[in-house]
């Protein structure tokens, strides 16, 4: 691997990141304004987390 590939697969693991842990914490905000949308807000947030983390494993493939 060259040394931009390792830059940027470090950037892709930085971004993937910081997007998970930004959905996580509103999670629990709406959470906490909302506790019987428990269910729904956790659902959405798991579809989103996977979908993040799936481009994050094809741009780190296509590095």
């Amino acid at each position: 691997m060259t040394i931009p590939a390792i830059v940027g697969a470090g950037l892709v693991v930085i971004g993937v990141g910081i997007g998970i842990g930004q959905i996580g914490g509103k999670a629990m905000e709406a959470i906490a304004r909302q506790p019987e949308s428990y269910g729904k807000i956790q659902t959405a947030m798991l579809i989103a987390a996977a979908l993040i983390e799936g481009i994050g494993f094809a741009a780190l493939f296509a590095v």
